[in-house]
């Protein structure tokens, strides 16, 4: 079971993990064990809350497809079992981020000396600038 949040849990019967041989660099053993690990996991047939999954399918992320399947391969360790860990990790701080709110910017006006100090260092490169013409005699 995937603990995403304190009240949200996802079974491990809605996570599809299958093992694959990883790409890259690694001699004979890339070649013979199938350590990366490939997750699937289907956002509109699970038993998250309905929040969540509008969230989620809202997202403009490469790794959820069309048909709403979040799909992580996750190759970075020797071993199958760190691989594993690493792609549920990466799914639930997949599901945690989606339900972030993210606060809403307030434009500000940029303050009065603020103003004073960029045009005075404007005014200080145009004569620095100005100083490099033809000496005139």
């Amino acid at each position: 079971m995937l603990r995403v949040s304190n009240n949200v849990h996802l079974p491990d019967a809605e996570i599809e993990l299958s093992a694959i041989r990883a790409q890259g660099a690694g001699g004979q053993n890339v070649n013979k064990v199938s350590s990366a690990v490939h997750l699937r996991f289907d956002i509109p047939a699970s038993s998250l809350p309905d929040f969540y999954k509008e969230r989620l399918l809202a997202l403009r992320d490469s790794r959820i497809t069309s048909e709403g399947v979040v799909v992580i391969k996750a190759q970075q360790y020797r071993t199958q079992e760190q691989n594993r860990a690493d792609a549920l990790e990466r799914l639930a701080e997949l599901i945690r981020g989606a339900t972030q709110v993210v606060k809403k910017r307030r434009p500000t006006k940029p303050t009065l000396g603020s103003k004073t100090r960029r045009l005075e260092s404007k005014s200080k490169r145009g004569t620095i600038k100005a100083g490099r013409g033809k000496v005139d005699y």
